[in-house]
């Protein structure tokens, strides 16, 4: 057999000569129409989500005469005195510290209590083990609206009313279903193995869960955390009904005060609205990839 009758073998990931080509979704220069059509909403959503924040961030640059003539239109010229008399005031300052102080002590409560108690309900077998943890899961469906009077009655028979304890104590029991319901299947996910590794060479039961547990569920704690922190910064409705005060107010009903105070004084409003959204936003952002990567964790345990 001759060089020019031996057979041609194809390459690796070309077909013979003559055999049809393989059918292919899409060919090249021919877009996919639904991978399109999904862009396109994805923009318009996204405008839509962002217009009524670049609106309150605009409107803080601009005259009340501007925002009255051309309430859509752009600041001409630019004005910063809005934001520099927003932040050159004490008001905004004392409430953002009074939001973190209620958002660190409650993340920090969330945090310990609900990893102690994840940790007993996924690695200790008990009588009632199940039913405690379905007790935690039924805490999901009773949202703090519909538990807020009662709840008001309970924090002002205990004296905490105008207080931020008053404020701290209910975030944290409302937080700890879902804190539990997201560290229980990373604390599942522990092998026994390690745990006996651990108490052969003499670690006790404390030692193991401060030393390894934390460690290990470190990105389940850093999710649940950051979810608290961000709710309790943006929660409204609890501290309407339990702070009175002007200097216990947090900053979301601070912005509600200052919307009545300065109720004529609308650029005013946009600005100091703007500056009190700006840092859940960095702090969200910053962290954006902490929860998504936390929460793929517990689904995967």
């Amino acid at each position: 057999m001759t060089a020019s009758t031996l057979p041609v073998r194809p390459r690796d990931g070309a077909s013979a000569p003559g055999a049809p080509r393989p059918v292919t979704r899409r060919r090249r220069g021919i877009a996919d129409p639904g991978r399109g059509v999904a862009y396109v909403v994805a923009v318009v959503v996204i405008v839509l989500m962002l217009a009524p924040v670049a609106f309150i961030v605009i409107g803080g640059f601009r005259t009340n005469a501007q925002i009255t003539t051309d309430p859509s239109g752009l600041p001409s010229p630019w004005q910063v005195g809005n934001y520099l008399d927003v932040l050159t005031g004490g008001t905004f300052w004392r409430q953002v510290g009074n939001s973190l102080i209620s958002a660190g002590a409650t993340t920090i409560g969330v945090v310990a209590l609900g990893l102690a108690a994840s940790y007993v309900l996924a690695r200790y077998r008990f009588a009632g083990r199940g039913v405690l943890y379905a007790l935690f899961a039924a805490g999901l469906m009773f949202p703090m609206t519909v538990a807020i009077t009662p709840l008001y009655l309970v924090i002002r028979d205990l004296g905490l009313t105008n207080s931020l304890a008053g404020v701290i104590l209910p975030q944290i029991a409302f937080a700890l279903p879902t804190t539990i319901i997201i560290l229980v299947p990373f604390l599942r996910a522990i092998p026994d193995e390690i745990e006996e590794a651990a108490f052969i060479d003499g670690c006790s039961r404390l030692g193991f869960f401060f030393r390894m547990v934390v460690r290990l569920s470190l990105p389940g704690v850093i999710t649940v955390g950051i979810l608290a922190f961000i709710a309790s910064w943006n929660s409204y409705l609890l501290p309407l009904f339990i702070l009175n005060d002007p200097s216990t107010f947090t900053l979301p009903l601070g912005v509600q005060a200052f919307s009545s105070q300065y109720s004529v004084d609308t650029a005013r409003v946009l600005a100091f609205t703007a500056l009190s959204m700006l840092p859940a936003l960095i702090f969200f952002s910053l962290f954006e990839r902490r929860i998504v990567g936390g929460l793929t964790g517990a689904v995967k345990g």
